[in-house]
């Protein structure tokens, strides 16, 4: 599927991260040569996974040391690659420090790749990780996006460092890049916006947000009801299909929502009844908004109460079409999506941790 000359290397950053140890085994199960830039690649215990798919695949890996804060840290990483694949910005919602944990790492370390970027010749394309969060911020602001539908064409204007400072993260970081590209002509760039990520991990134990929230799907903390959240969600199986699909050389730049399915908290629990619903204490019921309000952010600190406010019952829809269409994607049932996902981490133990 790989369509940019593979004989040369393509870096991956953050590679150890829930979507890019994905795109990193379908790379090397295309027999590519991947950089992975990681904090410590002496770490062999946190990189064994990769290791492992490496060994069982016609593609090597081979581990820099990198750090998103520091200019020039991506220098070694990067000599020789036609391609990069920027995925490294964290996914946490509960922060104490919004800035220097959420805001810097995504803008300061997108501008550092970037930067590192022009200094390479051979890099001919970026395929950077962004978010749906970079379209829009709320629920109740859809409803000023054109028709009620979030497209490519939107953009996120209500998030700030103290209103929802992750999606605030990735939408600075997004448009930074835009800029940083738009300045040259050697290179060009593809930016994913995907939902919500789930699906089984290369490994279970991740500290994704999305690993949180099913979570507490296990372990009882949503058992009495859940607020009526909707929200976009995608397989990270076919997200990394779309990160191969855009290094086709007729995969036009330019920015593509990649959403499975526009669903709901409240469903997602709802397709893991049958088959878990006697053995873990599943949300069996949606939460009257006032007592959602009151309750939700007591048993999750991220999700605040003008959170719950400005987005509880209020619809989420986002067009597909530009990733079915342009990148060929088709995506799995949402079903098997959310029940692999369980089952692995009923697997590991994570519901009783």
């Amino acid at each position: 599927m790989v369509n940019f000359d593979i004989s040369s290397p393509v870096l991956v950053t953050g590679a150890t991260g829930y979507v890019a140890g994905h795109i990193v085994k379908r790379l090397l199960e295309e027999g590519v040569t991947v950089h992975s830039a990681v904090r410590n690649p002496s770490d062999k215990e946190k990189l064994k996974h990769l290791i492992t798919i490496a060994e069982n695949s016609p593609g090597e890996i081979v581990f820099f040391q990198s750090d998103l804060l520091k200019e020039g840290s991506y220098s070694e990483a990067m000599k020789g690659c036609s391609l990069v694949f920027h995925t490294a910005s964290p996914f946490i919602w509960n922060v104490n420090d919004p800035q220097k944990d959420l805001i810097d790492p995504a803008l300061i370390g997108t501008r550092n790749v970037l930067n590192e970027v022009n200094r390479t010749e051979s890099v001919q394309r970026v395929i950077l990780t962004s978010s749906l969060v970079a379209i829009y911020g709320d629920n109740v602001d859809i409803s000023n996006a054109p028709n009620g539908i979030l497209t490519e064409e939107v953009w996120n204007t209500s998030s700030s460092l103290h209103r929802n400072p992750y999606s605030f993260s990735k939408t600075v970081a997004e448009k930074d890049a835009w800029e940083i590209a738009g300045s040259q002509s050697r290179w060009d760039m593809v930016v994913l916006n995907p939902g919500v990520v789930l699906g089984p991990g290369i490994t279970p134990f991740t500290t994704s947000e999305s690993f949180r929230i099913v979570k507490g799907f296990g372990d009882g903390t949503f058992k009495y009801g859940i607020a009526h959240l909707e929200m976009g969600a995608v397989d990270v199986r076919d997200l990394a299909e779309a990160h191969l699909a855009a290094t086709r050389k007729d995969t036009q730049p330019g920015r593509y929502i990649v959403n499975g399915h526009n669903t709901s908290m409240f469903e997602l629990a709802e397709l893991l009844r049958d088959r878990f619903g006697k053995e873990y204490p599943l949300p069996k019921k949606v939460l009257p908004k006032w007592l959602a309000w009151l309750l939700t952010p007591l048993l999750v600190r991220s999700l605040t109460r003008e959170y719950i406010s400005r987005n509880m019952n209020h619809p989420f829809r986002a067009d597909n079409s530009k990733s079915i269409n342009n990148l060929g994607l088709t995506y799995r049932p949402l079903s098997q999506t959310i029940n692999e996902m369980f089952q692995q981490m009923a697997d590991a133990g994570i519901f009783k941790n």
